[in-house]
């Protein structure tokens, strides 16, 4: 497993991700139109920025999680069964903790 790619991988998805949050505290800090109809519009899309800004987070931390798997010595290796990860499902999700099986098994819950 090349887990030097891997970690370049998770770094640059992390620099992007933290990119991306900067500017949507960016425009979320902008000041509002005074008109009504588009404060509106604007609240609304602040919601959808603040949504997006929320799964980033959540990606974020998933990707923190990785790299410290891989300075642990253990990414690769399924938290729950102590599994190796497929290569596949690496290349689909890098920061998953989980196989497949467990993955599936956790989605049922």
């Amino acid at each position: 497993m090349d887990i030097a790619g891997y970690e370049r991988i998770l770094t640059k998805r992390k620099a992007e991700i933290e990119a991306r949050l900067t500017r949507i505290d960016d425009d979320l800090g902008q000041q509002r139109s005074a008109d009504s109809e588009e404060r509106a519009t604007e609240t609304e899309n602040d919601e959808v920025l603040e949504e997006f800004g929320q799964v980033g987070e959540t990606e974020l931390r998933a990707i923190d999680a990785a790299l410290d798997r891989i300075d642990g010595g253990t990414y690769g290796t399924c938290v729950t069964c102590g599994q190796p990860i497929s290569a596949a499902r690496l290349a689909a999700v890098p920061h998953t903790p989980f196989c497949q099986e467990c993955a599936a098994g956790r989605q049922g819950r």
